[in-house]
């Protein structure tokens, strides 16, 4: 796995291969997601969540771009501690808050609101489809806020009321949502 572009551009780094309980998302996907994302959002000034980070790849990528409010979250144990080691090899670790806890309990209890949610979530998750709904009700992206939800062809948002568009790389697909600058009433 590699860093695409920024300070870290084409650093490598590679977790441990052996019963490794995430799907990585291929350089093609993660290139076309940034692509949109450098000309669309100002990395220095995001306050950024990564939801389901696992190897902290979509993490890196933003840190490595200017980013210097990131909080990765991940269930599995295996996959924060290669977080923590990574972000102390790129020497990182003040621009990222790594949480080992369950994703959804930690949107249950988040009171913070951010400015682009990311979440890569394993697809075969029975749960995919609830969370768009638990971002938007949790009140967790500020005004302007981007959700990008990854997924495969078995997930439609489409009619969701937020959704904005998707963009589809082989069978990887971004479903973009976005938070309203200000509510209509």
């Amino acid at each position: 796995m590699r860093i695409i572009s920024g300070k870290f551009k084409g650093r490598r780094f590679n977790p441990p291969a052996d019963k490794w309980p995430t799907r990585p998302t291929t350089d093609v996907a993660k290139e076309g997601l940034f692509n949109i994302l450098q000309h669309a959002l100002n990395f220095e000034e995001l306050k950024v969540l990564d939801l389901f980070g696992g190897s902290g790849s979509h993490s890196y990528e933003f840190i490595s771009r200017g980013c210097e409010d990131v909080t990765y979250v991940d269930k599995f144990p295996g996959c924060a501690k290669f977080v923590e080691k990574t972000a102390k090899t790129l020497d990182i670790q003040q621009f990222i808050k790594i949480v080992n806890a369950d994703v959804f309990k930690f949107i249950e209890r988040s009171v913070v609101q951010y400015d682009f949610i990311l979440a890569d979530p394993p697809f075969q998750m029975p749960t995919i489809d609830t969370l768009p709904n638990l971002i938007f009700e949790k009140n967790m992206l500020a005004p302007g806020g981007w959700f990008v939800l990854e997924h495969n062809y078995l997930h439609q948002f489409e009619m969701h009321p937020r959704y904005v568009q998707q963009r589809n790389y082989g069978g990887t697909i971004f479903s973009f949502f976005e938070m309203p600058e200000e509510e209509v009433s």
